[in-house]
C-alpha cells in the first residue's frame, strides 16, 4: 500500500460571527469541525457533499490558503500549519490548486504565457527564454495550441481556460493538487475531456489529487477513494466502488439514490430527505444528520457518532450503519 502523502488530523476551521457596535464575537460558523482523513501518494481522493458542507474550506485549509482553527495537516510527515513563511513558500512548489471558476481564477490583464509562467518566475531562477520554452511544453501537454500563448484569457473557451489553469498548476511539477470543483462550471462534454486530461497527467506525472465535486458520477469515474461530508463533518470514507455499491451512512445512501439512471423504467429505492440543511453556526446536537435521517433514533439526537472503521478500509460516523448488525435497513423505506 502506498504511503500517506497528506494526513489531516482533527482539523477545525471556525469563522467568528461579529455583532454590535463593539464588533463582539457572538458565535462561530463551524465550516470544518474535527475532520481527520489521509490521502495516499498517487491516489485521487474524492470529496463530496451538499453545498456549504465545508468541502472547499477543507481543501483550502489543507493547502494553508486558510489557517486552521485547530488541528494539524501533515504533508510528507511535516505539519504545514507550523511552518515559517520561508518553509511554506518552498512547500508551495509541491502543493497546488485548480480553482472552480476557469475565468475568475485567471488575471484578465495577463497574457496566457504570463499566467502559466508566473509560478516559474516566482519559484525558479529560469531565464525568460527557458520559461517561454516551458510554457510551450505545458500548453502542449494539456492540449492547447502553444501558438496562442500571446492571447488573453477572454479569447479562450471555458474548457480551454480550465486547461490554462491546469497548466499553471502543474508548472512546478507538484506532488499534490487540490481540484476544487474543477469541472462543475463546464459543459458535460467538456467535463469528460478535462477529467480524462487530469487522469492522464496523474499517470504521467505521479500526481496525487484531492478532487472536490458535486457530481457523484464524475467522482466515481476519477476517484480511488471517496469521503462524504455533511455540515462540516466527515460521515463516511471508503474505496470508491465499495462505497457506491454498499453505502453505510444514510446520507451517503440518499446522495447515491439521487443519481439519474440510464434505465428510467427500472425501480429505484429513492431516499428523499426532509427539511433543509441546518446552519453550521448552530448545528444540531448528537449526529448532525439526525433531523433529516429516516432511520434516526433517540440516541442519534443525544450522542455524536465518531468516524469509526467498521469494515476493512470503511469508516462511517453512524450509530446504526446500513446493512450492519443492529443497523438500518433500506428495505424498510419501500
Amino acid at each position: 500500500m502506498a504511503k500517506n502523502l497528506i494526513e489531516v488530523e482533527h482539523v477545525k476551521k471556525y469563522f467568528p460571527i461579529h455583532k454590535g457596535l463593539l464588533n463582539r464575537v457572538v458565535g462561530n460558523v463551524k465550516a470544518v469541525d474535527d475532520v481527520s482523513i489521509t490521502i495516499r501518494e498517487g491516489e485521487t481522493f474524492g470529496l463530496v457533499g451538499e453545498s456549504g458542507c465545508g468541502k472547499s474550506t477543507l481543501g483550502r485549509v489543507i493547502l494553508r490558503l486558510q489557517s486552521a482553527t485547530s488541528g494539524a495537516v501533515k504533508f510528507n510527515g511535516r505539519d504545514i500549519h507550523s511552518m515559517s513563511s520561508k518553509e511554506l513558500n518552498k512547500m508551495r512548489e509541491e502543493m497546488q490548486i485548480i480553482f472552480q471558476d476557469p475565468f475568475g481564477s485567471l488575471n484578465p490583464r495577463f497574457l496566457v504565457k504570463d499566467i502559466i509562467g508566473e509560478p516559474l518566475k516566482v519559484h525558479t531562477k529560469m531565464s525568460s527564454s527557458q520559461i517561454e520554452k516551458r510554457v510551450i511544453e505545458l500548453m502542449e501537454l494539456v492540449g492547447l495550441d502553444a501558438s496562442r500563448r500571446n492571447r488573453y484569457p477572454h479569447e479562450f473557451s471555458g474548457g480551454q481556460r480550465q486547461r490554462i489553469g491546469i497548466a499553471r498548476a502543474i508548472a512546478l511539477n507538484p506532488k499534490f493538487i487540490v481540484a476544487d470543483e474543477a469541472v462543475s462550471a463546464l459543459d458535460v462534454s467538456v467535463q469528460s475531456q478535462v477529467i480524462n486530461l487530469l487522469m492522464k497527467l496523474q499517470r504521467e506525472m505521479g500526481l496525487t489529487f484531492l478532487f472536490i465535486a458535486h457530481g457523484l458520477n464524475v467522482v466515481r469515474h476519477i476517484s480511488d477513494r471517496v469521503g462524504v461530508m455533511y455540515l462540516g463533518k466527515m460521515v463516511e470514507v471508503g474505496e470508491t466502488e465499495t462505497l457506491y455499491a454498499n453505502p453505510l451512512h444514510p446520507y451517503t445512501a440518499a446522495l447515491l439514490s439521487a443519481i439519474p439512471k440510464p434505465t428510467p423504467t427500472k425501480k429505484r429505492n429513492r431516499i428523499v430527505l426532509q427539511g433543509d440543511v441546518p446552519s453550521p453556526a448552530n448545528p444540531p446536537s448528537g449526529c448532525r444528520f439526525h433531523p433529516r435521517c429516516p432511520f434516526a433514533q433517540e440516541k442519534c439526537s443525544q450522542v455524536e457518532p465518531a468516524l469509526t472503521e467498521v469494515l476493512p478500509g470503511r469508516q462511517v460516523a453512524c450509530h446504526f450503519p446500513i446493512g450492519m448488525e443492529g443497523g438500518s435497513d433500506l428495505n424498510s423505506l419501500k
